[in-house]
């Protein structure tokens, strides 16, 4: 069922981790897993990412969304992309958020949650 959470802590890190992975194979920049448990029980992880231009910011997004649907972890809801401003990609127990910088700057996700464990994401396949 769309929207349910059944996955386990460990599982969604993975998936996160899986997602931030495939940023970084779209060369997108500055790319950051933020834990949430313990701050919202809205989701457990953000991947949050910045792509250089709009069309890059769809580009990424659309690479992870067919990606994963393709190994069966699609997606619940996607928006965004049309824009490229910012692609906002709804997994329920992780959420990418790929920013135009601008935008990234200007919403600071990564500060309105600083409450949440970062999980730098420091080089392709590599978690520090």
């Amino acid at each position: 069922m769309a929207g349910t959470r059944t996955s386990t802590r460990a599982s969604s890190e993975q998936l996160a981790r899986r997602i931030a992975d495939l940023c970084l194979d779209n060369k997108a920049q500055d790319v950051v897993i933020l834990d949430l448990h313990g701050v919202t029980d809205m989701t457990d992880f953000f991947v949050i990412a910045s792509g250089t231009s709009d069309t890059h910011v769809r580009s990424t997004a659309d690479r992870v969304v067919e990606t994963l649907k393709a190994e069966g972890d699609g997606p619940t809801h996607v928006e965004g992309t049309a824009q490229g401003r910012w692609a906002l990609v709804d997994f329920v127990d992780v959420v990418l958020h790929v920013f135009h910088p601008s935008m990234r700057s200007f919403y600071q996700l990564e500060r309105l949650w600083s409450d949440a464990r970062v999980i730098p994401v420091a080089a392709q396949g590599a978690h520090v």
